[in-house]
């Protein structure tokens, strides 16, 4: 098996976590040879969802990143590592909680993934089929939409209608969903801009 071992930390683990998780992995059958292994499984709202498991890290697959933190060897699969490097684990912030929390720096693109959308025609074109392939169908579940204003140039000027207009969270939507997307997809773009008027509409999705 390749050797995955490696200097870099991705997921941190705190004093105290650590601390707990060797306690829960001493009374594990051959404790030793377990490592923890930490994967992104999915996504819960604004935030991923997580698997954690204590396994043999003899078992640890190829292409999973393995490291040390303090005696615990802690293992995250490929397909995790951007989403967990920075995040640390620990324990809730109220004593009263159970368990353990991920504080993670990185979120999910609320618009979904987008590795599957090919874009052609000049920038208003593209802008407009991401638009309707891939952002508007996400924002429907919130009963909002986005249009194209205007390109002027390499900048995109974007407003957003429906349930999202007005809507606490809509420029938040639009900054860290629809600029970056817009952003990763169409690179020719140099900036998005937010036209839409958040201080009208109603909120029904965001009460």
């Amino acid at each position: 098996m390749t050797d995955v071992t490696t200097d870099e930390i991705v997921l941190d683990v705190s004093d105290e976590a650590l601390f707990k998780v060797l306690d829960v992995r001493a009374a594990e059958e051959e404790g030793d040879a377990l490592g923890l292994r930490v994967e992104v499984t999915g996504v819960e709202g604004v935030d991923y969802a997580y698997d954690l498991a204590f396994e043999p890290i003899s078992e640890a697959a190829e292409t999973d990143v393995k490291y040390s933190v303090g005696e615990l060897t802690v293992m995250v699969p490929a397909n995790s590592i951007d989403k967990l490097r920075g995040a640390t684990l620990d324990l809730p912030s109220n004593p009263m909680q159970g368990g353990l929390v991920i504080r993670n720096p990185n979120r999910p693109n609320p618009l979904g993934n987008t590795d599957s959308i090919e874009l052609t025609g000049d920038i208003g074109e593209k802008v407009q089929q991401l638009l309707t392939q891939q952002i508007n169908p996400s924002l429907a579940a919130h009963g909002g939409w986005a249009e194209l204003e205007k390109v002027e140039g390499t900048e995109v000027y974007v407003t957003m209608g429906g349930g999202c207009q007005g809507c606490a969270m809509s420029a938040a939507t639009l900054r860290e969903g629809i600029t970056v997307m817009i952003s990763e997809m169409i690179p020719e773009v140099t900036e998005i801009i937010d036209t839409t008027d958040h201080d009208a509409g109603d909120s029904p999705y965001y009460a």
